[in-house]
């Protein structure tokens, strides 16, 4: 059975009512003007991914309470603030590596404290390709929720294909340098990485949040990168870069 929008906004209305989890509203709001994206979102990607919130509707306490973790540094900005939240790289103990390599994400908010702008530092773009993250975002106008977990999984058979090629495993790893596991399958490689997100005040109960494991898969023909999925500050993303790659 299919719940229209609107039902599905009133049934969170009434559980955000019930259980002061308003910030499950907000974020269903963002999913509903993800139907409309060039409306609602821009993107802008140099050595830098950007994506530019023109109708800000989460506040930066929604982060922290979806996460339940806190960001490595607030910074006051003339305008609000700036939230970055920084992942290093660890050993299999979870130690952290000297010298080491680390990416972060930038949240800024205005001065009403709502999200305005999420930046993607460079490195984390050699895991995650500008055009494939852009595609895999404006794909989520299409997703399915999945309210028992929680979940959106994004029907990519509607979304245009790309024509763009896919980071090659040598450059990769040249970046990331060597992982700390690697699993061979009959035509894949999947190579595991361990990184740490530098926070504080981690509640009781959320402290594996904090830890993130990524896996990064390779098809053995071309050694390309045709699979990404990791958990970053509590938020699983996973993304299979064939779906969106155009055939040749």
């Amino acid at each position: 059975m299919m719940i229209k929008p609107i039902r599905w906004l009133c049934l969170l209305l009434i559980v955000s009512l019930l259980t002061g989890c308003f910030y499950w509203v907000r974020v269903y709001k963002v999913y509903l003007q993800m139907k409309d994206f060039d409306q609602h979102f821009s993107i802008t990607s140099e050595k830098k991914f950007t994506v530019n919130f023109k109708d800000p509707v989460l506040y930066s306490d929604d982060f922290v309470s979806l996460s339940k973790l806190q960001p490595s540094t607030i910074l006051p900005l003339a305008s609000g603030e700036r939230w970055r939240y920084w992942f290093q790289k660890v050993d299999e103990k979870w130690l952290k590596l000297s010298p080491g390599k680390s990416f972060y994400f930038d949240l800024y908010f205005n001065q009403e404290k709502r999200l305005t702008h999420w930046i993607f530092s460079p490195l984390f773009m050699q895991i995650a390709p500008a055009e494939f993250l852009e595609v895999s975002l404006r794909s989520l106008s299409t997703a399915e929720i999945n309210k028992g977990k929680k979940q959106l999984k994004a029907n990519v058979d509607s979304i245009e294909k790309i024509k763009t090629e896919l980071p090659k495993k040598t450059l990769v790893v040249n970046h990331l340098a060597e992982p700390l596991a690697i699993k061979q399958k009959a035509e894949q490689e999947e190579l595991r990485y361990h990184f740490l997100l530098d926070t504080h005040d981690i509640k009781e109960g959320y402290e594996d949040r904090a830890r993130t494991i990524i896996n990064l898969t390779f098809d053995n023909e071309k050694h390309e990168l045709v699979r990404m999925a990791g958990r970053f500050a509590g938020l699983k993303v996973s993304i299979n870069y064939k779906k969106y790659q155009q055939s040749e």
